[in-house]
């Protein structure tokens, strides 16, 4: 092996030899905050939507394509709605984190301004999803003699779907019922999903269909512009709004339909529960950032029934939000993110307090270090100043001949010509040499009584 590649390793090893136990408890304390952190988030999260063709199905679409941009996996779980997706989020087994709920669908409601403690938070909500009330025309006029419903109590002995079960529009429907005092046994009530619905009012099969949904749903855009069918107004929006905090009053603006059509043509109040984004307390909190950030890019832009900015928000939530779900709302996306990749930005966010205290409690350890290395380095020359003094001290008591111990001596300097250090210990190996030397003329000059030893030439006495 060439000399200075000798010399490389050595020193190599000498550093690992004196650094190494500091290396290993830096590294045993990143691990052990690492693993007590979490700080990467699973690679996969399931989240519930809602039945195929609607606003929640379309809009999880998105969210899977925006995760896949940062390596995550959404894994999409077709429901009936919004009921049967807090029902999964409650189910440990479910494999459900995160799900579509809008607002009012909980069966397990609590009074108003009381929170919820059932192990789930809210990570903002999303967007209004106005309550849809389509009816034909020609229903309206055999049943009540004109063309229009003016009130909900008009629907007394009508053929109405308010969905499936699994969905929120039953639970929404009967509040809106209590609230009218309307029995709904008087009311012909089917649970025929969205698509078989529509296709039943159609075919005059059922008088009316209810929907809770965003407008983005291909079904309300159709319905919307189908001759014969007519759109309920809430004249008491403001006044059920004050009644239920999870609605609000909004405002289908004349002619947002179609402009050259005048789709609708007049303003259309209607009452709004707002969707939320809800998921298990446990969640990773780097999937509630990236669950915000994904809101807002989807939901941010203006709509029929929201300016731009207006959502993802803080505002009508029947649940605790999520205290990460609250900072990202707050502080917007990361600064770090902005620059790094998301695994580098999320890992540095939720790091750099652990690394500042390592850090602290490192740096006065890292000073042992030199002091070590330096010791190490030296004794690989001081430890041969003990055969030198032992083959000095033969010499004075004349226990060997001359010959073996110019051949221990031989045996001895052999060695230390083989011997590596770092250039800045260069001046401890030279003098090591001249000792060496000095020894091999006191044996020499051995029958000589005035042959000045060792001892008399460093000053130091040999015992």
């Amino acid at each position: 092996m060439p000399r200075f590649l000798r010399v490389a390793v050595q020193n190599l090893r000498d550093l690992l030899v004196t650094a190494g136990p500091f290396v290993l408890i830096a590294v045993g304390l990143l691990a052990a905050a690492y693993w007590y952190l979490q700080p990467a988030p699973p690679k996969t999260v399931t989240l519930a939507t809602g039945q195929e063709q609607g606003a929640y199905a379309e809009f999880g679409q998105r969210y899977r394509s925006w995760f896949a941009r940062h390596g995550i996996e959404v894994r999409l779980r077709t429901t009936q709605g919004a009921a049967e997706n807090l029902e999964l989020l409650r189910d440990p087994g479910s494999g459900v984190q995160v799900a579509f709920v809008q607002g009012g669908a909980d069966a397990q409601s609590t009074l108003p301004g009381q929170p919820k403690d059932d192990g789930l938070v809210a990570l903002g909500s999303l967007f209004h999803e106005p309550v849809w009330l389509f009816y034909r025309e020609d229903a309206a006029r055999t049943r009540l003699r004109r063309d229009a419903i003016e009130r909900l109590a008009d629907l007394r002995g009508w053929r109405l779907n308010v969905g499936t079960p699994g969905s929120g529009v039953p639970n929404l429907m009967a509040r809106l019922f209590e609230a009218n005092n309307i029995d709904p046994a008087t009311v012909q009530l089917r649970t025929l999903g969205e698509t078989p619905a529509v296709v039943a009012m159609l075919g005059r099969d059922v008088d009316a269909v209810v929907f809770a949904t965003a407008p983005e749903s291909m079904l309300v855009q159709m319905l919307l512009q189908t001759p014969g069918v007519r759109l309920y107004g809430f004249e008491q929006a403001e006044a059920y709004s004050r009644r239920y905090p999870f609605l609000s009053p909004v405002t289908l603006p004349r002619g947002v339909v179609d402009l050259a059509r005048d789709l609708p043509p007049r303003d259309v109040p209607l009452v709004a529960p707002t969707a939320m984004l809800v998921a298990r307390d446990d969640i990773h909190p780097a999937l509630v950032q990236l669950f915000v950030q994904a809101a807002r890019a989807i939901h941010g832009e203006a709509g029929w029934f929201q300016r731009r900015g207006e959502f993802p928000s803080e505002r009508s939530l029947e649940w605790p939000l999520a205290r990460e779900a609250e900072r990202a709302l707050r502080s917007g996306t990361p600064w770090l993110q902005r620059y790094l990749p998301f695994w580098l930005a999320n890992l540095v966010d939720r790091m750099w307090v652990v690394l500042v205290s390592i850090i602290a409690v490192l740096i006065p350890l890292s000073r042992v270090v030199p002091p070590l290395y330096e010791f190490k380095v030296r004794s690989r020359i001081f430890r041969w100043y003990g055969q030198l003094r032992d083959i000095e001290e033969s010499v004075d008591e004349r226990e060997d001949a001359t010959h073996r111990l110019i051949e221990r001596l031989d045996q001895l300097e052999s060695r230390v010509e083989r011997l590596t250090v770092p250039l800045s210990y260069a001046d401890e190996l030279y003098a090591l040499r001249g000792h060496i030397r000095m020894v091999r003329d006191r044996i020499r000059g051995a029958a000589q009584p005035e042959a000045p030893s060792m001892t008399a030439l460093t000053g130091k006495e040999t015992r």
